[in-house]
This record gives C-alpha cells, sequence and structure tokens, in this order.
C-alpha cells in the first residue's frame, strides 16, 4: 500500500510537471502566432486568451498521453539509477507487479483521455471556429471602404458614404447571390434561385453575439431576380433588417470534422447527415484510440526504462521517447489513410492489438528468451 501511494504520487506528479511545460511550450508558440495576427489588425486583442484556452483541449489530447510516459520513464529511470530498484525487486516485487501498482492511475488519465477527445477538443475547437468567424466578419466592416465594393461568402457590399466611427453607412447597394439563400432548401424551389439586389439610402451596422452582422436599412428598394427568366419583383421599403452572415442550421458541413461533435459524427455515419462518412469515421476511430495510448505507454515504459548499474538514468529517455511517438504516429497515419477510403475503419483496432503486441513483447521477450536457452540445456529425456 506505501509503494503504491509512493509510486502513485510519484507519477502524477511528475506527469503534471510535464504536461505544464509542454503546454506552457506548445501553446506559447501558438500565442506568439495570435499575438502577430493581432499585430497585423486581423485578431482583436480582446479574444486572444479566449482562443488559447479553447485550444487547450486540442493539444492536451496527443500531449497528456507523452506526458504520462516521459514521466513513466523519469520516475522508473530514477528507481533504476538509484539502485531502489534492485531493493524492490529482492524483496519479492518484480517488475510487472509495479505497473499493475499504476494501473488505477493509468486507468484515470485513460478516462481523461477519452473525455477531452470525445468532449472537451470537439466543443473547444467550435468554439474558437465561432470565435474565428465573428473576427473575420469584423473585419469585412473594417475594410469598407467609401465607393468600393466588399465580398463576404455570397454578398457584395458597396457604401457610398461612412458616418464618423462607421456608426453609419450612406448610400448602401447589397447583392446577395442565389445559393445563398438556397441554405436548407431544396433546389427545386423557384424563390431559392433568386438573386437578390438591395439599394437603401442609409445603414446602421450591429455585430451580434452569435457573430451575425446586422444591417437596418433605411428608405430604400429590395429587388428579387430570376437569372433564368430575366423577370424580377421589387418592393420598397423605409425600414428593412437583415444579417450578413450564413444561418448556423448547416453548420456542420462547414465546421472542421475535429470541431464536429461526437454524436454529430455517429450521425454522419448513419447516414443521418449530409458530409464524408468517411471522414467521420475515421475521426470517430481516431478518438476511440486515444484513450488506449494511455495504456501503452504504462506497457512500454516499464521495460524500456530498464538501465544496468553506471549506464545513467536518461540514456533511454530519448530512444524509448521515438518509439512511443512512433506507434503514436501510426495512430495519426492511420486518420488520414482511412479519410481517403485507402484503409476500413477496422485499421485502428489492428494497429491497437499490433501495438500491444509489441509492449508484450518488450515485456516479456528475455523472459522467453530465457526459457527457450533453458529447455536447450536440458539433456534428453529429462
Amino acid at each position: 500500500m506505501i509503494l503504491r501511494r509512493y509510486l502513485t504520487s510519484q507519477v502524477a506528479t511528475t506527469t503534471a510537471l510535464v504536461l505544464g511545460f509542454l503546454v506552457v511550450m506548445l501553446l506559447g508558440g501558438r500565442l506568439i502566432r495570435y499575438f502577430g495576427i493581432a499585430a497585423e489588425g486581423g485578431l482583436n486583442v480582446g479574444v486572444l486568451f479566449s482562443l488559447i484556452g479553447y485550444n487547450l483541449p486540442y493539444f492536451l489530447e496527443l500531449i497528456l498521453p507523452l506526458s504520462f510516459f516521459i514521466s513513466l520513464m523519469l520516475v522508473f529511470g530514477r528507481l533504476y539509477s538509484d539502485h531502489e530498484m534492485a531493493v524492490i525487486n529482492a524483496s519479492g516485487i518484480s517488475r510487472s507487479q509495479l505497473g499493475r501498482l499504476l494501473i488505477p492511475l493509468g486507468l484515470l488519465l485513460a478516462i481523461a483521455e477519452g473525455w477531452v477527445s470525445f468532449v472537451a477538443k470537439p466543443w473547444g475547437m467550435y468554439r474558437a471556429s465561432n470565435i474565428w468567424q465573428e473576427q473575420s466578419m469584423a473585419q469585412v466592416f473594417d475594410l469598407i471602404r467609401p465607393k468600393q465594393f466588399i465580398s463576404s461568402g455570397n454578398y457584395h457590399l458597396y457604401v457610398g458614404e461612412i458616418g464618423q466611427r462607421r456608426e453609419s453607412l450612406g448610400d448602401v447597394i447589397i447583392v446577395q447571390m442565389a445559393k445563398n439563400q438556397a441554405d436548407n432548401r431544396s433546389l427545386t424551389d423557384k424563390s431559392a434561385k433568386k438573386d437578390t439586389l438591395i439599394f437603401a439610402k442609409s445603414a446602421t451596422q450591429t455585430l451580434l453575439d452569435n457573430g451575425q452582422i446586422q444591417l437596418n436599412l433605411y428608405q430604400g428598394r429590395r429587388y428579387e431576380i430570376d437569372p433564368a427568366s430575366r423577370q424580377y419583383s421589387q418592393v420598397g421599403f423605409d425600414s428593412y433588417r437583415m444579417t450578413l452572415t450564413a444561418p448556423k442550421a448547416d453548420e456542420s458541413k462547414q465546421l472542421r470534422i475535429e470541431a464536429v461533435s461526437t454524436p454529430a459524427l455517429i450521425e454522419v455515419i448513419r447516414g443521418t447527415l449530409d458530409r464524408n462518412r468517411n471522414e467521420a469515421m475515421a475521426e470517430l476511430g481516431y478518438r476511440a484510440s486515444m484513450p488506449w495510448l494511455m495504456v501503452l505507454a504504462l506497457m512500454m515504459a516499464l521495460p524500456l526504462s530498464y538501465t544496468r548499474p553506471r549506464q545513467g538514468r536518461w540514456l533511454k529517455l530519448i530512444p524509448a521517447i521515438f518509439i512511443y511517438v512512433a506507434s503514436v504516429l501510426v495512430v495519426i497515419s492511420l486518420k488520414d489513410s482511412i479519410t481517403k477510403g485507402k484503409l476500413p475503419v477496422g485499421s485502428y483496432a489492428v494497429a491497437m492489438v499490433l501495438l500491444t503486441a509489441f509492449a508484450l513483447y518488450l515485456n516479456y521477450h528475455e523472459r522467453w528468451v530465457a526459457r527457450i536457452r533453458l529447455n536447450r540445456k536440458k539433456p534428453d529425456g529429462n
């Protein structure tokens, strides 16, 4: 019991320290990049740390297993270098038994890794994409120049005059292309095929909390034009309100696959949502494989941390990290191949079985080789 508490506290503390170091290093690079974008006027400084926070689960998904593996290597390497492992083995506790003492911690971290992969990462990337959308729309209005057209998606905006502080616009022309109106409607709907042309004497703009930019148009006319028949309809208005962003009902088609929630991925695989099914299966299999990396970390660290007397605790650290990172890269590479349809989604299970077999070989090959040599030395008939 005392040994279990000691090992668990040492591994947990070291994991936290290594994780903190890797998080600071990786997010520090990302923060510098965001500061550069903000310095160029492409990002509001007020959302920098929000973006960093929302991107944190994306980094944790990969660096949490690596941090656990490195901490195991450091803790067991110190036991070997300080000859504490020899004392533990002499007391009747084998290396495998030490690994079993860390199973509760490994399972806890595997559950945390599963939560990050299935819940936290999609949520964080979804929120980050919303912030980027808001910032991109804000940039559109920052780019408004008098008597020039600017474009945002399928919208084209012309402004004749700009008031002070950009609170009011004058002589506004808005061209809304047909395919933007066809969202969530059938292509056979004739009204969905019409372009829209809006003239307004003045307008005011408002940036909503959900990322949509709202225009309040005054004293103008609205035309609906059918490009095929060249027929049009028109209506005058004293005030007219519209938004310049696409509706969010079809967001699953626009988001990166990493930002799609796990229930939505399941719906895509079932065919309920219109999206690349192979891409959804690849992402779901990838998320399911990540918790297993915690188990592999525990299985691989035990034999790879073994050092002979006077070899030093750092001798095998770098080669062991390369071996573990190579295992992780196998899982990552499968995602691209499954997305392109080159491999079935069952390749994840095959890879996990092969990596587990490799970890078992690392743990027991010395014992197997010793038994084979012992059997060869036995005389015939015994």
